[in-house]
């Protein structure tokens, strides 16, 4: 067979699996879906993944797979540990075939399997590693989303509590300000603690233990002063408020100095590409003439 035939063969393979990897990634949900309830917590039996990674998923856990601090990640994200498996196991798979696709290809063209062999061990470190990067990102995203909603919700029970609102119903107020998804999952988790008998507190308690919000423990415990000994906490929460928006408004400047720095060096790489570009021939004239 042609050699470039077989080079466009494998090309075309790369090109097909990393468009398969990173289409999910890329995809942005509808508006439908950023509008919609969250999903219920799962109860009773959890389906069993589909496709070719959920023939991994016993192997993987039983090398101990996922740990203790990606478990809860999953918490976070209202993912299945099966699932998650499923998406490792598929990466490994996909990472194992590189070379038994990829490497009669090189080999038939004549390319030396040094440079791509340590090229295929740093795509394969790159997908084991993807699910957890991505299950990192998202349960951040969802720690800081918490997080604002809490800060606004603190707000909003202050101005209640000054109406003269109890703190059940200055609590459930607050919630119903927005319709995001920190809120719904704020009105959700309320809800189901009414239907139990708790009281309101212990909601925000869970919240703040699930998303690593300490500002929703310390809410909790302010509001189970107020409820439980009848303690007048509108000024300490007033300064509640504004502390924890002061640290949100800093820790969002610090975001944007980051991203900020971070594009310096793309500036910097085009700007020596630039330099290159017109410095080379007059150092291959130079060059030349000597």
């Amino acid at each position: 067979m042609n050699p470039f035939v077989l080079a466009g063969i494998g090309g075309a393979t790369v090109a097909a699996s990393l468009w398969w990897v990173l289409a999910p990634r890329l995809a942005r949900p509808s508006l439908a879906e950023l509008l919609a309830d969250p999903p219920p917590a799962p109860t009773g039996l959890v389906p069993a993944p589909a496709g070719i990674g959920a023939l991994g998923v016993p192997v993987l856990a039983a090398l101990g797979l996922p740990g203790a601090r990606t478990r809860h990640r999953l918490r976070m994200c209202d993912r299945t540990t099966p699932d998650y498996l499923a998406q490792k196991a598929t990466m490994a798979m996909l990472a194992l075939a590189g070379p038994v696709v990829l490497g009669p290809v090189l080999a038939l063209i004549g390319i030396p399997l040094t440079l791509p062999l340590l090229g295929w061990l740093l795509f394969a470190l790159v997908l084991w590693t993807a699910p957890d990067t991505e299950l990192h990102r998202h349960a951040r995203q969802r720690s800081e989303q918490m997080r604002h909603a809490i800060t606004t919700v603190c707000d909003l029970v202050v101005i209640s509590l000054a109406g003269g609102a109890g703190v059940t119903g200055a609590l459930t107020d607050a919630t119903h300000a927005s319709d995001s998804w920190a809120m719904r999952r704020l009105r959700a988790e309320l809800t189901a603690a009414a239907i139990r008998h708790d009281p309101p507190w212990t909601a925000l308690d869970q919240l703040g233990d699930r998303y690593d919000v300490p500002a929703a423990a310390e809410l909790a415990a302010s509001l189970r002063l107020a409820g439980t000994d009848g303690a007048r906490v509108r000024t300490s929460l007033s300064a509640k408020a504004a502390s924890l928006r002061t640290h949100h408004l800093a820790e969002l400047e610090a975001d944007a100095h980051a991203a900020t720095e971070r594009m310096s060096l793309p500036v910097a790489v085009l700007f020596g590409g630039f330099l290159l570009l017109i410095g080379y021939p007059a150092v291959s004239l130079i060059m030349t003439t000597l």
